[in-house]
């Protein structure tokens, strides 16, 4: 399970399943590129790995901007030279139901969660095909796969992601890149902490393990993904919800 030398990629990694991919990752042996919308929380999880002995380096990008993705690999070419690992985390909401959501509030959420994953993704399988190795990651949600009222841009871009996944994985299997998506449940973070004391009991009812998840579950899941032990698993939506969606 060792990812000595490997170079690995973690966007939206300033909290949460980011964050805890980022540490997992570079605790197994990996060198990990960070990414936040602020150079200053990209540092802040990077210095975190860096005292834990391991190799981080930060890097502000909007993931949904063609030019700032371009600009990050240059980074990735620059620093790393090559690319192992790419974890697309990067994600935002904005809840609304359909009938009052503003055309940003769309635009925005599909640009960062979706379009973000595609640029990405372009950039990395570049690197990655010349190589004839890679590991992609993006996390979906587990509304991608069942919808929630109020969520509908939100809904969209992650089964949106789902789909893209399977077309990736289908065309880069023959060299020896594996593409999968996680797509957590109900997990503890500050995006899902602005929920009421109600709303949380709600959804814990719909949780047959009576608990709600931790970034540390996502980690793992990924962790296994982008490891020597994922290697015959590609194409495929890792669902990591304690039985929420079966």
């Amino acid at each position: 399970m060792s990812l000595a030398g490997k170079k690995a990629l973690v966007t939206g990694a300033s909290r949460g399943i980011g964050k805890a991919v980022a540490i997992k990752l570079a605790a197994a042996g990996a060198e990990v590129i960070v990414t936040a919308t602020s150079l200053e929380r990209a540092k802040q999880t990077a210095d975190q790995i860096v005292s834990l002995g391991h190799n981080a380096i930060p890097v502000k990008v909007d993931v949904g901007v063609s030019t700032d993705v371009e600009a990050l690999f240059q980074v990735v070419a620059a620093e790393f030279g090559s690319l192992d690992i790419l974890v697309n985390n990067a994600g935002i909401t904005r809840d609304g139901l359909l009938m009052r959501m503003k055309d940003e509030d769309w635009d925005s959420v599909l640009d960062v969660n979706l379009k973000g994953t595609f640029l990405c993704t372009r950039e990395a399988i570049k690197l990655m095909a010349k190589a004839k190795s890679g590991r992609i990651v993006t996390i979906s949600s587990v509304v991608g796969e069942m919808g929630n009222a109020g969520q509908a841009n939100y809904c969209a871009s992650k089964a949106g992601i789902i789909g893209f996944t399977k077309a990736v994985a289908r065309e880069y299997a023959k060299r020896n890149i594996t593409v999968n998506a996680v797509a957590p449940g109900f997990i503890e973070t500050d995006m899902t902490g602005v929920l009421t004391e109600g709303v949380k009991d709600e959804l814990l009812k719909q949780i047959p393990v009576n608990r709600f998840g931790t970034p540390e579950d996502i980690a793992n899941a990924v962790y296994y993904l982008v490891s020597d032990l994922g290697s015959y698993v590609t194409g495929q939506v890792i669902a990591v919800n304690g039985g929420m969606h079966m």
